[in-house]
């Protein structure tokens, strides 16, 4: 009985506990590395037109504003990154930073892009800002927005 108390003055005290017991809530160093892991498994689905591991990583609402200013819902997104004619051949991050808000989180970063496009050659160097929202002890990406990066 003194354990049952136990835990479940524990479960009080913990900020979002859950009743299962099994839910320990995650450092925020871990949940900055989980987080960063996503966003290099981001670019890893995107270079391999991979757009099922797309959509495990990003919301159903999920909004993109693209370096061009276009406007794009989850749907278009996956059928841009699905397209025939772009063809990613390299997609790296650099200068990471997460900024976590409890439930939310926000990285902001420089990517690289290389690859062709109709054909023709591209690389493109921008900021990106990511906002990821824990749902269900998962992150789904929320909103995405690059801007390109003068050379």
């Amino acid at each position: 009985m003194e354990k049952l108390l136990s835990v479940l003055v524990l479960l009080m005290l913990v900020p979002g506990a859950d009743a299962q017991l099994a839910v320990v809530p995650a450092q925020p160093a871990q949940e900055e590395s989980r987080l960063l892991g996503l966003e290099l498994l981001w670019n890893q689905a995107v270079q391999a037109k991979d757009t099922r591991a797309l959509e495990i990583l990003i919301a159903p609402e999920m909004v993109d504003i693209e370096y061009d200013g276009t406007l794009l819902n989850r749907d278009l997104y996956l059928a841009s990154v699905a397209s025939q004619s772009v063809h990613a051949e390299h997609i790296g991050n650099e200068s990471m930073s997460v900024h976590l808000y409890g439930q939310i989180a926000v990285v902001i970063g420089v990517y690289r892009e290389a690859g062709t496009e109709s054909g023709k050659p591209y690389s493109r160097r921008g900021r990106f800002t990511d906002t990821w929202v824990r749902r269900s002890g998962s992150w789904l990406c929320v909103a995405t927005q690059s801007t390109l990066i003068a050379r």
